[in-house]
């Protein structure tokens, strides 16, 4: 067997393959509301062989979407909606997440179709908040008071007792991308100077309380994931380093997080000139070297060799798969074939690959 179709085990997760579905933002719901888009993207994914299926961000409550049109696990209309999700993602013989996010400073945008820039309030925009009032990417964002951190660590633990009545195997817990963790924990944002700002005991204080949260509502023998900016790939001295992700490393484990993905951005644009396949897999592979937990890999992963082979060295222990994957919905089915493995092909499908 090929080391990319080994079994994984997270707590009791069970999974078929070392191949994710990555997060990736949709922008196609109403009223937060996952739909027949959801379904298909994400269920064809389930049928073409991935082990675990990652959903995009999936906000916590109203104010902490980037734009009107991403879902949401805070009302009993959408609870309902994922369970169609979930129920059929199973069926495949898969396992589902939910990544669970606020987008913070980057909140109140516009569709992408419609430029992706701030949301005005006349036009159904909203505040948005983070860890300081520190512009980032057009927006101009107020500083959270303590009485909104607190309600966000509520809104975390909440959506995550939802998740787990939605039929959620695991929660994959957002903290990268320049989203409001990450403006919490890299100095680049956080400007503050009260217990969550300053040092980096301070900085990454929210990000620890809203784990401590979710871990204390899910069931102990689910698996709690987590998504890392492990480099702000910025030259300012108030970057996070990954020497900082290193450090924080052993701290999430010590608190529940039993796998943690490797990215890295979120405030600036990244060097074109490195983006190559593998790039950011040096970070997860330093992570996974420094402390004992599982890690994965991302960044233009995009064939079944390449894949296998980060698996075989040690790099990573699994595959976080995006823009392949729209490209070829049954990647997992084909990286099989090609590795002379004997993948589980839906019956209806089978006279294609034979």
């Amino acid at each position: 067997m090929s080391t990319l179709f080994s079994p994984l085990q997270l707590r009791s997760l069970s999974l078929k393959n070392r191949i994710f579905l990555s997060p990736m933002q949709q922008y196609s719901a109403l009223d937060g509301i996952p739909g027949k888009w959801h379904l298909v993207h994400l269920g064809s994914r389930a049928v073409g062989g991935a082990a675990l299926i990652l959903t995009e961000c999936t906000a916590i409550s109203p104010e902490a979407m980037c734009t009107p049109n991403d879902v949401g696990i805070w009302t009993e209309d959408q609870i309902n909606a994922w369970k169609n999700i979930t129920n059929f993602v199973h069926e495949q013989n898969a396992k589902i997440g939910v990544q669970l996010w606020h987008a913070g400073g980057k909140a109140s945008t516009t569709h992408p179709n419609d430029g992706f820039t701030p949301l005005s309030i006349e036009n159904g925009g909203w505040i948005p908040k983070s860890s300081s009032a520190t512009p980032i990417n057009y927006h101009q964002p107020k500083a959270m008071t303590l009485e909104d951190i607190k309600k966000v660590i509520e809104d975390f633990a909440q959506s995550a007792k939802n998740a787990v009545e939605a039929g959620f195997d695991t929660i994959e817990l957002h903290a990268a991308h320049g989203y409001l963790l990450h403006q919490f924990y890299s100095a680049l944002i956080n400007k503050r100077t009260d217990e969550y700002g300053g040092s980096f005991e301070n900085r990454i204080r929210l990000l620890i309380e809203v784990v401590d949260a979710i871990r204390t509502v899910i069931p102990s023998e689910m698996p709690l994931l987590l998504r890392l900016s492990a480099i702000d790939y910025s030259n300012s001295p108030d970057a996070w380093l990954l020497e900082d992700s290193i450090r924080l490393a052993p701290i999430l484990k010590a608190h529940g997080v039993d796998f943690v993905t490797a990215s890295g951005g979120g405030f600036v644009h990244v060097n074109p000139n490195i983006v190559k396949p593998s790039y950011q897999l040096p970070l997860a592979t330093a992570i996974k070297e420094t402390i004992e937990i599982p890690v994965g890999a991302v960044g233009m992963i995009i064939d079944a060799k390449q894949a296998n082979e980060i698996i075989e060295n040690g790099q990573a222990d699994a595959v976080v798969i995006a823009r392949e994957y729209l490209r070829n919905p049954y990647f997992a089915l084909h990286a099989a074939l090609e590795l002379e493995e004997n993948p589980n092909i839906p019956w209806q499908y089978k006279r294609g690959f034979n």
